[in-house]
């Protein structure tokens, strides 16, 4: 199959290029296809005829809706970006690449979009600049170093790392929430159930005995009707109070930093937080520290990058201590949420000149951490939750059946 391609570097008042897919025959009359990037079907029309080929066949590729670009998709280009270019491959091709191989649309029109800002001599890093919701400050700056040096390929692979472990971190405590959460809505919902459809029809059958019912079935029982009779207000109240919920944390920093602050007072839970924080927070300053960037400006894309209002608040602290002269030790240490043996590790750092290296240590020490509290975790819960199952599920089965108990008794 032969495929041909073209590079046009155009003025910012042109219209952009398209990628168009054609389908023509060559000078022997073998069918052959390939897409090629350019501004009109007559251009394609016209650049395959000087190549010798009869064009019968040219269509516009069109990037459909497509599903939200997630960070992983970011995660998996700058990965190929990154083996792309240091394999030698121009960055314009790289992208043709990156943007014929995404199976995600949206993607694949991001991409398209950076494409048609670089073809007009504008540098990756302000291109990437000009879409801040797929690309963060921490990116972007990485990758302006990465061109000011002349060592794109490799600030693109320390990106890709960096993302990796991000992902790999927030993917293994989801995991670690998501089993405990889910178990309590079926839990939920099976309760419901319960309430609503078979324990009334208990209730008409214990009616029907004229006996006095243990204090456990009225009990139930009563838990029961008022299900029955407020059921769809309390599915409306819960749905709302859900929702209200999510779009109050969102549009609130003040409930943002509480949430924040309150979550890392939760037994377990906090401790496996914070050193999932402390981890992205040390990962965070290592690749830019490697980089080159200055202390200073590093704590910015740290603290933006820290994911908890506790720790972004320290590191702002901790710029604004550095920025006077302070050493990071010492900021370290006045913000009093870091152990001991973080501080010790970047006074080493700081001292031997090997700060990248002591913090991606330290990251790589407390991301072990993290994997084995979530394996400890999972291990944890799942007692926990069979005896939460059992005592609300089978203490209602008991309570609905105790009255058939007492009446076999009396037989």
């Amino acid at each position: 199959m032969a495929t041909a391609t073209r590079s046009i570097r155009r003025p910012a008042t042109e219209q952009k290029e398209s990628m168009f897919a054609w389908e023509g025959k060559d000078k022997s009359g073998k069918i052959v296809r390939g897409e090629l990037r350019a501004h009109t079907e007559n251009v394609v029309q016209a650049t395959l005829r000087r190549q010798g080929i009869s064009v019968t066949k040219v269509k516009k590729r069109s990037f459909g809706r497509g599903s939200k670009v997630k960070d992983k998709d970011i995660a998996v280009f700058t990965r190929q970006l990154a083996t792309m270019m240091r394999a030698g491959v121009p960055l314009l091709q790289s992208f043709d690449i990156a943007i014929k191989g995404t199976s995600n649309p949206s993607l694949g029109r991001l991409l398209n979009d950076i494409r048609s800002e670089l073809e007009t001599g504008t540098s990756l890093s302000n291109s990437l600049r000009k879409h801040p919701a797929y690309f963060d400050a921490l990116y972007c700056n990485l990758v302006a170093a990465g061109e000011q040096s002349g060592a794109l390929e490799n600030l693109l692979d320390r990106i890709a790392i960096y993302q990796e472990k991000m992902l790999a971190i927030k993917s293994k405590i989801k995991s670690a929430l998501f089993y405990p959460i889910s178990v309590l809505v079926v839990a939920g919902g099976v309760t419901a159930v319960m309430m609503v459809f078979v324990i009334p029809q208990f209730k008409q059958v214990f009616t029907s005995f004229g006996a006095d019912l243990p204090a456990p079935t009225l009990f139930v029982m009563g838990i029961s009707d008022f299900f029955v009779a407020h059921g769809f207000l309390i599915l409306v109240v819960l749905i709302a109070s859900i929702v209200g919920a999510a779009m109050a944390y969102k549009r609130s920093p003040a409930l943002q930093a509480w949430v924040d602050r309150a979550s890392l007072q939760i037994p377990v839970i906090g401790d496996l937080l914070r050193k999932a924080t402390i981890a992205r927070w040390t990962r965070t300053l290592s690749t830019m520290f490697a980089a080159g960037v200055p202390l200073v400006e590093a704590l910015d894309s740290v603290a933006g990058a820290a994911g908890n209002h506790v720790y972004k608040v320290a590191t702002r602290n901790i710029q604004n201590e550095v920025s006077t002269g302070t050493s990071l030790t010492v900021a370290m240490q006045g913000v009093q949420v870091f152990p001991a043996m973080v501080v010790q590790m970047v006074s080493i750092g700081e001292e031997s000149g090997q700060l990248d290296s002591m913090c991606g240590k330290v990251a790589d020490f407390f991301e072990r951490e993290v994997d084995d509290m979530v394996a400890g975790l999972s291990q944890l819960i799942e007692p926990i939750i069979i005896v939460f199952l059992g005592t609300l599920i089978g203490g209602m089965v008991v309570a609905m059946y105790l009255p058939i108990f007492k009446l076999g008794g009396v037989v």
